[in-house]
């Protein structure tokens, strides 16, 4: 059972003359770590912003076919409503921290105020996100005061406090040490456990290999190979699409 369905999906961003996503056909289920890899160009940025629909609400452009999330076409959704269900962290969590609050603590908080989560509920849920992702010790610092790995893990505790059911990651690691990319990536397997759906758009294939359950190749706007992550990454004809092997 499809949680997320593309069918044929094709994207012109507003100037251009050639699509940026060309007849992307994906079915994506409930509780799985889906890897998505390919060369700079490839649209995986735009993909995950098509199917967190923000292509065509906020981007605008040329949008052929439907994008479908809980047998519902994307663009049905209220585009707030939905990033409340399809969360997202990008790869620059300088520009995911809010900047109105002054304290770790009260970030994480942030998104549950815009919601109108009860104070008690959201007391009680940010104690538990700042024992998840390892900030008890940080949680009196300003945002702005910590390490990249710490801003990442502050601004994946702040999607993950809106208890999204698809948690999109766009290069969560490419501001990170080792140890911080590791950190990371426990985090990816215990919302895994929680029966999150991961969508994680990465270059460190090693750590792909050993999380993700699904491996999808971009190349040039087109998914040239979709398959089991063993399989996927042990087959060497990905090397001339832009892929890499563990």
């Amino acid at each position: 059972m499809s949680l997320i369905e593309l069918k044929k999906v094709t994207y012109n961003y507003p100037l251009d003359n050639e699509p940026v996503i060309k007849e992307v056909s994906l079915s994506l289920e409930k509780g799985k770590v889906y890897g998505l890899i390919g060369n700079n160009q490839a649209g995986k940025t735009t993909l995950c912003n098509i199917i967190r629909g923000f292509i065509p609400s906020l981007f605008f452009g040329e949008l052929a076919r439907e994008v479908m999330y809980k047998d519902k076409p994307v663009q049905t959704y209220n585009v707030g409503a939905l990033a409340a269900e399809i969360g997202y962290s990008s790869q620059n969590p300088f520009t995911q921290i809010s900047g109105v609050k002054d304290t770790v603590e009260e970030e994480i908080a942030y998104g549950m105020e815009n919601i109108g989560i009860e104070p008690e509920i959201m007391k009680v849920k940010v104690q538990e996100l700042l024992k998840l992702f390892a900030l008890e010790a940080l949680k009196e610092k300003n945002p702005y005061e910590l390490s990249g790995g710490q801003k990442q893990r502050v601004a994946l505790a702040s999607v993950v406090a809106l208890d999204p059911e698809v948690i999109i990651l766009d290069e969560p690691t490419s501001q990170l040490d080792p140890q911080s990319t590791e950190e990371v990536f426990q985090i990816i397997a215990m919302l895994k456990e929680q029966g999150k759906t991961i969508i994680v758009v990465e270059h460190k294939v090693d750590l792909l290999a050993e999380y993700c359950d699904v491996v999808i190749l971009l190349e040039d706007g087109r998914v040239v190979k979709c398959g089991e992550t063993h399989q996927l990454l042990n087959d060497r004809t990905i090397l001339a699409h832009g892929g890499s092997l563990p």
